[in-house]
This record gives structure tokens, C-alpha cells and sequence, in this order.
């Protein structure tokens, strides 16, 4: 085939993707904040939705994915600050989420008890984003 950008091609039958690890994949930090928001989206779909209050719940889902994909998305990076300054756009992400879910409890659309447990998801992610950010400052 012809290539008039002499862009060059890349040979798929000598491409090895396993010798490409996602690094981010091994972060506990990582592994903790995706369950989290797992946690959290399973218990927004039980959730009765109304129009009138959607938005918020689209808002729930959107902060608490931001978590994990700002920490993989900072792994991904070339530099130790751009990690840093990613990181801290996750423990943004995961206030966001926790005052979220702390209207949501005072809305009585989810109970005390699963407000804990998130508090408790929360405040280990935080500990260990914190100690990841540390770590590379």
C-alpha cells in the first residue's frame, strides 16, 4: 500500500503488547479508588432518579470515576510533578464525591450507615494518595 506521508507503518506481527504494562494497574491507591467508585455507582443506580435531581446524580458518577482516571492518567506522565499535580485533581475529585454523598444523606436519599462506609473508602484513598504524593515531591 502506498504511503504518501511517508508516515511509517507499524509492523503488527512484531509488536509485542506484553512487554507494555499499565503501571497504573499496580497502585494500590489505584485499585482502592476504582473499587470505590464502583461501590458508589452501584449504589446510585438502586437509587430512585428523578429528573429534577439527576444532575446531581450524573455528578456523583463523574467525580467518583475522576479518581481513579486522574490517578492513572498521572502515572501515565513523563514527570514526577505532573503525577503530583494529577494527584492532586483525584483527592479534588474524591472531596467533591464525599460532599456529595454527604448531600445525598442529608437529602435521606442514602442512609447514615452507607455514608460511613464511604467515609471510611474515602479517608483510606485520601491517606493513600497523600502518601503517593509525598513520596514523589
Amino acid at each position: 500500500m502506498d504511503n504518501p506521508n511517508n508516515v511509517k507503518q507499524l509492523d503488527h506481527q512484531h509488536f509485542d503488547s506484553s512487554l507494555h504494562k499499565f503501571t497504573y494497574k499496580n497502585l494500590t491507591v489505584w485499585q482502592v479508588s476504582i473499587q470505590f467508585a464502583s461501590d458508589v455507582m452501584d449504589l446510585t443506580e438502586k437509587l430512585r432518579l428523578t429528573r429534577k435531581n439527576y444532575r446531581l446524580f450524573e455528578q456523583m458518577e463523574a467525580a467518583v470515576t475522576s479518581v481513579p482516571m486522574n490517578i492513572a492518567e498521572g502515572k501515565g506522565r513523563y514527570s514526577k510533578k505532573e503525577f503530583c499535580h494529577f494527584l492532586m485533581i483525584a483527592r479534588g475529585s474524591l472531596y467533591e464525591a464525599l460532599t456529595l454523598l454527604e448531600i445525598f444523606m442529608i437529602r435521606s436519599w442514602i442512609t447514615k450507615d452507607d455514608y460511613n462506609q464511604f467515609e471510611n473508602q474515602a479517608r483510606e484513598i485520601a491517606i493513600k494518595i497523600n502518601a503517593l504524593y509525598k513520596s514523589l515531591s
